[in-house]
């Protein structure tokens, strides 16, 4: 049997260490230096103040002029190339922009309506138009899909910024920086395998990961198992030593005993990352489309959007955007300056409120799920469940701010919401199959616990050490399986 554990490692780590390197190397890279996203943050500090002169056609015609037969999913009130233009996206298809001063649906975005919201984003840089593209290597995400195809600007600033623009409604969705891509060659671009993609092996990738990943963690644990059995605890080898190998081979010995848990623990819980076989995928989801309270029509904001742009200044916040909420049943308009701040304007009587009252967020809540039990508690810190990571971070882009509100129903998947109480947003779905990918994956991978991300560097300090552990023990497997490959090769 024993023998057998050591040919299955063997050949298993000829063909895996080399993968296990580059992603324990790309894995410490991705600590600094995400995949490039377009955070709120950067978002908001690139948008001018709204200019509402010879503006605004009234919402119901924006509606229609953007779809009459749909209710959208968002509306969205942004200066996109210059001009003030409403943003409206839809469940499953492409997202709609409509020229607030004329009421015309914006045809597809092209070159020079590109270059004119790059300039808008920077107006001191010269901008160089790439091309449109439906996917490359730094627009690899879902969340895009509903701007594509998207339109490519790079700009001549001090980050050499390239942008990229929706071909739906002109607006920038992500930009990216030179440091940023240089960075990413060696850091998320290898650690997912992204290579592979826009090569005709799309359709595999997501599969090619899972098994990947799945074949380390069975040679990992063979490796630990191995491990512990030539390891001599009472009585050393006749060299002295505990370990029967030297050179590399015993650095890889030492090294899967020292950090060898640790990394089957990473890789399974990178595996665990792709939602093999969907099994963090409820078999019942929550419907919270109820804690809305019907479809966003213009029925519900009577106020214009001059005179919700002037109560919002009244309270000293000079809005860059702004966006049409229903919460049970009841509109608002939410206002965001250059900062990312929010005031409020209910729809009922006119306030202008910081906070959204937590009664209201109750009983929109309530309506997700009527007969049932419901539990509601307010979040004035961070806790293992709702807390924020670095904007880097794979999900640090997505703010979390306290306090929050926490709602838990009944239902058979035991549902959590998450409400945002400056803007009424349901921030967070959290079922039981979400809780327990909490842990397999984002605390086994990323360490996301919260008495080390709040004690910096001591994350940075576990999180870096470690890797190198790994790093040692997979280049050191990778030499050896090389050693070995070369040996049957001057046999044959």
């Amino acid at each position: 049997m024993k023998r057998y554990l050591y040919l299955w490692h063997r050949w298993l780590g000829i063909g895996l260490c080399l993968f296990m390197a580059l992603w324990f190397f790309s894995g410490v890279v991705m600590l600094y230096v995400g995949y490039p996203k377009l955070t709120p943050r950067e978002h908001f500090a690139h948008l001018p103040v709204l200019n509402l002169q010879d503006c605004c056609v009234d919402l119901a015609a924006a509606l229609d002029a953007a779809d009459p037969q749909r209710a959208p999913a968002s509306i969205r009130l942004s200066t996109v190339a210059g001009e003030p233009r409403y943003l409206f996206s839809y469940p499953g298809r492409s997202n709609v922009a409509v020229d607030a001063r004329t009421g015309l649906r914006v045809p597809l975005t092209g070159r020079e309506q590109a270059l004119a919201a790059a300039r808008q984003y920077a107006p001191l840089a010269a901008a160089r138009y790439q091309g449109a593209v439906q996917e490359d290597l730094w627009s690899h995400s879902r969340a895009l899909n509903a701007d594509r195809p998207l339109q490519r600007v790079l700009l001549a600033d001090a980050d050499g910024t390239l942008l990229y623009l929706s071909g739906q409604t002109g607006e920038v969705v992500r930009d990216a920086s030179a440091l940023e891509r240089g960075w990413n060659f060696v850091g998320a671009w290898l650690h997912w395998l992204y290579p592979l993609r826009g090569i005709g092996m799309d359709g595999l990738w997501s599969n090619l990961v899972i098994y990947l990943s799945l074949t380390a963690t069975i040679m990992a644990v063979l490796g630990a198992v191995i491990g512990v059995l030539r390891w001599r605890f009472n009585r050393p080898y006749r060299s002295g030593s505990r370990s029967p190998y030297r050179g590399f081979a015993r650095w890889h010995h030492v090294g899967g005993l020292l950090f060898g848990v640790l990394a089957i623990t990473w890789i399974f819980s990178g595996l665990m990352s792709m939602n093999p076989w969907r099994i963090f995928s409820s078999s019942a989801p929550l419907d919270t489309a109820a804690y809305q309270g019907g479809p966003l029509t213009a029925k519900a904001f009577p106020v214009s959007t001059a005179h919700a742009l002037s109560r919002f200044a009244d309270d000293g916040l000079v809005a860059r955007q702004l966006e049409w909420r229903l919460i049970g049943s009841a509109g608002y308009v939410i206002g965001y300056d250059g900062g990312g701040r929010t005031r409020v304007l209910s729809m009922a009587d006119g306030q202008v409120l910081r906070r959204l009252p937590r009664a209201v967020l109750e009983r929109a809540a309530q309506a997700v799920l009527p007969q049932g039990q419901m539990r509601s508690e307010q979040l004035d810190g961070y806790d293992f469940y709702y807390y924020e990571r670095a904007e880097q971070s794979m999900l640090g882009h997505l703010e979390k701010r306290l306090p929050a509100l926490r709602v838990r129903f009944d239902d058979p998947q035991q549902t959590w919401l998450h409400l945002d109480l400056y803007t009424g947003e349901v921030s967070g779905v959290v079922d039981q199959p979400k809780r327990v990918s909490r842990w397999l994956f984002a605390l086994l991978h990323s360490w996301d616990w919260l008495p080390l991300l709040q004690r910096r560097p001591a994350w940075d300090i576990w999180m870096i050490a470690f890797s190198v552990g790994g790093l040692i023990l997979s280049v050191s497997g990778a030499v050896l399986g090389w050693r070995r490959l070369s040996r049957g090769k001057l046999r044959g």
